[in-house]
C-alpha cells in the first residue's frame, strides 16, 4: 500500500438514520498506508443554558436518562432542529421549554463551545447563560418529564466533584461558569 501523509476519509455509508443522529460507516486511509473502518456519529448540534436567577441561583433540571437508567441533574438543553439553526436560537427556545423561564434574547451570553465526544461523533453544543428570567410554563415534549430546581453554584460543584453529576455539557457549563464569574 502507498503511504500517505494524512489521514484521509475515503467513504462515508449511512447505516442508520435516527431521529436524534445518523450512523455512518466510514472507510479512512490512515497514515502508514492501511485501509480502516470507523463508526461515526452525525448529529445537527444543540444548545445549553445555564440560567441564572436574581438570587444567583442556578436552574438546573431533573429528568431520567435512558441511557444511564437513571435520573440526571443537568443544565437545561435540546438539540437544534436543523444544522442550519442558529445556536442561539435554541438555546432561546430550550430554556423556556425545559425550565418553563424565558429572558429576552439580549439576555443571553455566549459562554462556551464544546464538541462533546470527538473520537466518533461531531455533536457541538454552545453553552449560553441567561439572566433575568422571567416566569412562564414548560412545554414539554410528550416524552419529556422534567423537574425544575434551583441551586448555589457552590451546591453543583460540590456534586461535580463528589461524582453525582457527570452530564460532560453540565460539568463544562458549570466549571465554566464558575471561572469566568467566579461566583
Amino acid at each position: 500500500m502507498e503511504r500517505v501523509e494524512k489521514t484521509e476519509r475515503l467513504d462515508r455509508e449511512l447505516v442508520h438514520e435516527g431521529a436524534i443522529i445518523s450512523i455512518y460507516k466510514d472507510t479512512v486511509q490512515i497514515p502508514n498506508g492501511n485501509v480502516a473502518t470507523w463508526d461515526f456519529i452525525g448529529h445537527k448540534g444543540a444548545a445549553a443554558v445555564v440560567p441564572v436567577c436574581e438570587d444567583g441561583k442556578i436552574l438546573m433540571v431533573h429528568q431520567y436518562r435512558n441511557a444511564l437508567d437513571r435520573e440526571t441533574i443537568e443544565v437545561p438543553a435540546g438539540g437544534r432542529d436543523s444544522k442550519e439553526e442558529p445556536y442561539l436560537t435554541c438555546a432561546y427556545r430550550e430554556l423556556e421549554e425545559e425550565t418553563g423561564y424565558r429572558a429576552e434574547k439580549e439576555d443571553f451570553e455566549f459562554l462556551i463551545s464544546l464538541k462533546t465526544t470527538v473520537a466518533f461523533c461531531d455533536e457541538q453544543i454552545e453553552v449560553y447563560v441567561a439572566r433575568n428570567l422571567k416566569k412562564t410554563h414548560q412545554h414539554l415534549d410528550e416524552d419529556e418529564f422534567i423537574n425544575v430546581q434551583a441551586y448555589e453554584l457552590d451546591e453543583l460543584l460540590e456534586m461535580i466533584f463528589a461524582g453525582k453529576m457527570q452530564d460532560g455539557k453540565t460539568v463544562a457549563a458549570i466549571l465554566a461558569y464558575k471561572a469566568k464569574y467566579g461566583k
